[in-house]
């Protein structure tokens, strides 16, 4: 298994362009609601595709890093939380919400990419659809000024 830094470098050397990387604050967040809002419908005693997903995803941050790990579990329960509140709404609201929020942040994502001139690196990847929600949070932390230490090692390994 990659480390956090083998991770977060190959998805930044696809993410170099700050336009790129603040669409990405935007994008990332809205896919991420909309497929909990998506998956939060069929649900068995309380749990949904949703809820197994969002395990799926806190064991592999957690793996990476607990400190992250922790984090991204909260995030992402807050995610699947908001989810199964938009899908309580009628049907045509939870598919509105779901859909729109899902088209609206992957054209976000790709006006981003357009000024990166790169494709998106799932398309090399497919890890990169579950390492970038925690580029996004990383990135925001070192806007924050935390974790020089990652930052630095990331930005080394992905020149």
């Amino acid at each position: 298994m990659k480390t956090l830094v083998e991770h977060l470098s190959q998805y930044a050397a696809y993410h170099r362009d700050t336009r790129n990387i603040l669409s990405h604050f935007v994008g990332i967040p809205l896919i991420v609601i909309a497929v909990a809002t998506l998956l939060s419908r069929p649900q068995w005693a309380a749990i949904s595709p949703a809820l197994v997903l969002m395990v799926a995803c806190a064991v592999f941050y957690l793996r990476l890093e607990r400190r992250l790990g922790l984090l991204m579990t909260v995030l992402m329960g807050l995610a699947v939380w908001l989810g199964y509140r938009l899908a309580a709404l009628s049907t045509g609201l939870w598919l509105g919400w779901g859909v729109g929020l899902f088209v609206l942040g992957w054209v976000i994502q790709f006006v981003g990419h357009y000024y990166e001139g790169r494709k998106p690196a799932f398309i090399d990847d497919v890890s990169g659809l579950i390492v970038g929600p925690l580029f996004v949070v990383v990135e925001v932390g070192f806007l924050l000024g935390w974790r020089k230490d990652l930052q630095q090692a990331i930005e080394q390994r992905s020149r």
